[in-house]
């Protein structure tokens, strides 16, 4: 199974205390980069919720959102807390005697702290059971999504490696005739050059630099790249950076087949090939 790290989830649970509000988004991140929001009846679980995510996702920039939203009969006549009255009204006549000369305090920010405004108070207990359960389902429905684009990416892959492995099986064939050509060409140009009789050395230069632009270790590399890609693809789970370095060792060896080219054929086809690699590295960053 591939999972892709983009993907969106929501949720909407009825709960004892109230409706469970949830939302989930994901996209490609070198590691899990976790953000939550939560309001204030939730923030306690803040823990909990870490937990819970890294347990079951390993890579991605993850945005969780979660509200409580209360019953018109449990909002409407919010209590005052005056035990976080009392702190705060201590922590203000302390701090007055470094700042004689400030301005009175503002009640309606005092009003506007967390804690301050005190609503029915809920069952903790019941409200972190329905904070697990929610959480893990949207989780799911996340990580579902992220399977179903993961297969996407999975398709789109093995597309463009199955171009990849053509142009190395067209490749492979023409390069005995080309080397072969191209020796005949330099053959004569050094005659022409040096205007000597010495076929012998001249054989020799010949067949060393034949051998310089041999390219059949870096076909057979790429041959054995696009093995290795198959089978990671096929084994599944978390691959993307393992993909991510097997496409940089298949681009390396498309360059090398460009940099020892000695016909257009060869060159076009180098250009094909990492056209096709880059093609592939865009999907394989969106992959965990």
């Amino acid at each position: 199974m591939i999972l892709s790290m983009t993907g969106y989830a929501a949720l909407e649970s009825n709960t004892k205390n109230g409706v469970l509000l949830l939302e989930c988004r994901s996209v490609n991140h070198r590691y899990l980069e976790l953000q939550l929001k939560l309001d204030d009846n939730l923030r306690q679980f803040e823990a909990t919720a870490r937990e819970l995510v890294q347990a079951k996702l390993g890579r991605g920039k993850v945005d969780i959102r979660m509200n409580m939203m209360r019953e018109a009969g449990a909002d409407a006549a919010p209590q005052l807390n005056h035990t976080v009255l009392q702190q705060i009204a201590e922590s203000a006549k302390t701090a007055a005697q470094y700042f004689p000369h400030t301005q009175p305090v503002n009640m309606l920010d005092i009003l506007r702290m967390p804690g301050v405004m005190m609503a029915d108070a809920m069952d903790n207990d019941a409200l972190e059971a329905d904070f697990k359960q929610s959480l893990n389902q949207v989780l799911q429905s996340l990580i579902d999504a992220r399977e179903r684009e993961g297969a996407k990416l999975k398709a789109i892959i093995l597309d463009r490696l199955q171009q990849v492995e053509q142009h190395v099986t067209k490749v492979k064939p023409m390069m005995p005739n080309l080397i072969a050509q191209y020796q005949a060409k330099l053959s004569v140009k050094l005659h022409e050059a040096t205007n000597s009789h010495d076929d012998d050395r001249i054989r020799q230069e010949i067949v060393l630099y034949a051998q310089r632009i041999d390219v059949d270790e870096e076909l057979s590399r790429l041959t054995s790249h696009i093995s290795e890609v198959k089978r990671i693809l096929q084994a599944g789970g978390a691959v993307g950076k393992r993909l991510d370095f097997l496409m940089q060792e298949m681009n390396r060896e498309a360059n090398t087949l460009g940099s020892k080219s000695v016909a257009i054929e060869t060159s076009q086809i180098s250009m094909e090939l990492k056209v096709l690699i880059e093609q592939m590295r865009e999907q394989i960053q969106n992959i965990e």
